[in-house]
């Protein structure tokens, strides 16, 4: 089943699993918006509201994987997991939000209980980053450090940039001495030599505060991207920023213009975009080991590692409970997404 269908990546989910000869079940609140997608892909459709746990615990008594694509997750995600334990029903979302990550760890034993394998962030967030902190920890264990780093090109969807205005109210996140610590936005900065050249990133919250402690136990974690501007930002800009975007009235407004102006990129630009992603890991004496990936659209790459991610799971390819990408398919899952290349873990420096 596939929540959410009727929304961006919701859709090109859909889609790209008809293409690969799939008929999932395409589920959401709204009916009418439900039908005018599933009718024209001759695919079955299924109503059901997550505040009603009970109803949407026996809308999934025979679904056996549920891909979640409706945010934001910090209201969908809790209800939709409480469902799926309920009716055995395993769970895959494409959140890249700290706290939902956070949430569905804490369920681990239930999940193990349930039988239930609990996978949030299994799109570009937080896939790449996941599975790249999963191959740089194996290559220097005795971690303390770890930054993870991406650029991309394209552009985003109105669902992302609704996940990012919570977000941004919430300010900086990063792990210091194996606990989630509020930072400033990009309270560090440095220079990444991606696979395309050497560029200045800036610190922001992004899931791997979460997943990749998760996957790697390394106490210290910080995550980039290159984001113009962003380096800028003081501590003033980000406490400001924070007062204004944390009122509800100010989530309410942002949100509904972003709906109404925000649709997602075509098919041509996502051709045209790419992602590259960068992890270094470091340890006390100073030894460092780094690797790299260029990869698709984002989207694209959503898509992708979503349906993976969930044939892995019809096929038993992961232990019941609450995992990150990585834990759940190993380090190398990424190299199975579509046009992804990996730059192997360098030599240990330092």
């Amino acid at each position: 089943m596939i929540y959410g269908a009727t929304g961006y990546t919701g859709r090109l989910i859909a889609e790209r699993a008809l293409d690969r000869g799939q008929r999932p079940v395409l589920a959401g609140r709204d009916p009418a918006k439900l039908a005018r997608v599933a009718t024209p892909m001759g695919l079955p459709y299924r109503v059901f509201d997550l505040r009603t746990e009970t109803a949407a615990a026996a809308a999934l008594a025979d679904v056996d994987v549920v891909a979640h694509c409706a945010g934001p997750f910090s209201a969908t995600s809790a209800p939709m997991v409480a469902a799926c334990l309920a009716s055995g029903t395993h769970y895959v979302d494409i959140t890249g939000e700290i706290d939902v990550f956070e949430s569905a760890f804490a369920r681990h034993e239930d999940a193990v209980d349930a039988g239930v394998v609990l996978l949030p962030g299994a799109g570009f967030d937080v896939v790449p980053t996941d599975c790249l902190a999963a191959l740089v920890a194996a290559a220097l264990p005795g971690a303390t450090n770890l930054d993870l780093a991406f650029q991309s090109g394209g552009g985003i969807s109105g669902g992302t940039l609704k996940s990012a205005l919570e977000g941004a109210a919430l300010g900086g996140r990063a792990r210091i001495d194996g606990a989630l610590r509020a930072v400033p936005m990009g309270w560090r900065h440095r220079e990444v030599p991606f696979p395309s050249g050497h560029h200045r990133v800036s610190s922001l919250p992004w899931g791997d505060v979460s997943t990749a402690y998760r996957s790697t136990g390394i106490p210290n974690i910080t995550t980039f991207t290159r984001l113009p501007g962003l380096h800028r930002l003081g501590p003033r800009a980000t406490v400001l920023g924070r007062a204004v975007l944390g009122r509800p009235v100010a989530q309410r407004l942002g949100k509904a213009v972003i709906g109404s102006l925000v649709g997602g990129p075509g098919a041509a630009q996502r051709a045209r975009s790419w992602v590259e992603v960068f992890a270094e890991a470091t340890d006390d004496t100073g030894r460092s080991v780094t690797a790299a990936l260029i990869g698709p659209d984002t989207y694209e790459f959503t898509v992708d590692a979503v349906l993976r991610a969930v044939g892995g799971l019809l096929t038993g390819g992961a232990r019941p409970g609450a995992h990150t990408p990585s834990t759940a398919f190993g380090a190398d899952f990424v190299r199975r997404l579509h046009g992804v290349r990996v730059v192997e873990p360098g030599p240990i420096s330092g």
